[in-house]
């Protein structure tokens, strides 16, 4: 196979639709994120939110013409990205809210395309994600953790069949969206016990002058809302 007929099939894969799969089966993916969730899995899953946090602030800090001097990831689930601009303005104020409401925004633009039925497409596009963040990656441990999450998306985007990449791309999606509320819940935990002063939240309270709470609160209603409309597009577009 040459490489122009590789690039031909990851085209057609890429923006080609699929069949959307049955309500049962949408609502089992949404079952099988939820065990991702579960206490035994979280320590481990939990990583995917955090990489989806931290590329979100990677992002929004290019769009908003700050410089991004790099992404770090760690073994503990927290991360942190460090970007080179003003220290104050709406530059950095986007930057700083960006983390916690981007994995429950990720999941809703996924919700969007799967139920246009691009399934494929999802996982395609995670992939490209990917690859842009692992080039800002400066850690091994970061590095490590974004290579098994790509190849392991990369898999399924190559190797396996429709029905499954239809179901990976439900589950990651449902995951997302789930995942990041409860993100939020943990930050409001560790802040009332005094283990988060350097938050986002309170980075944001320093910024703005508006309560860190205040921020808490902004985030979970983005995250909740995100849950609620990807959720209803999953559901309601399921044959």
């Amino acid at each position: 196979m040459s490489v122009g007929d590789v690039l031909d099939q990851v085209r057609d894969s890429a923006f080609g639709t699929q069949p959307s799969p049955s309500t049962g089966v949408v609502v089992v993916t949404a079952v099988v994120a939820l065990l991702l969730m579960a206490p035994q899995a979280w320590p481990r899953t939990r990583h995917l939110v955090t990489i989806a946090h931290e590329g979100a602030h990677g992002v929004v800090a290019l769009l908003s013409g700050r410089r991004l001097a790099g992404i770090r990831l760690h073994s503990d689930t927290s991360g942190l990205t460090l970007s080179r601009g003003r220290p104050t303005g709406p530059g950095m104020v986007l930057t700083s809210a960006a983390g916690y409401v981007g994995p429950g925004l990720m999941g809703l633009g996924a919700a969007y395309l799967l139920q246009a039925g691009h399934a494929v497409g999802v996982l395609w596009l995670a992939l490209v994600l990917l690859a842009l963040l692992l080039l800002q990656v400066r850690n091994f441990y970061g590095l490590w953790a974004v290579l098994v999450v790509g190849v392991a998306v990369f898999a399924f985007s190559w190797w396996a069949s429709p029905p499954v990449q239809v179901v990976v791309a439900h589950v990651g999606t449902w995951f997302v969206l789930l995942a990041a509320p409860r993100a939020v819940l943990e930050l409001h935990a560790h802040r009332r016990g005094g283990r988060a002063r350097t938050s986002d939240a309170d980075v944001l309270a320093r910024l703005t002058k508006v309560p860190g709470l205040v921020w808490v609160g902004v985030f979970l209603v983005v995250d909740l809302a995100a849950l609620v409309v990807g959720g209803r597009w999953l559901l309601v577009a399921s044959g």
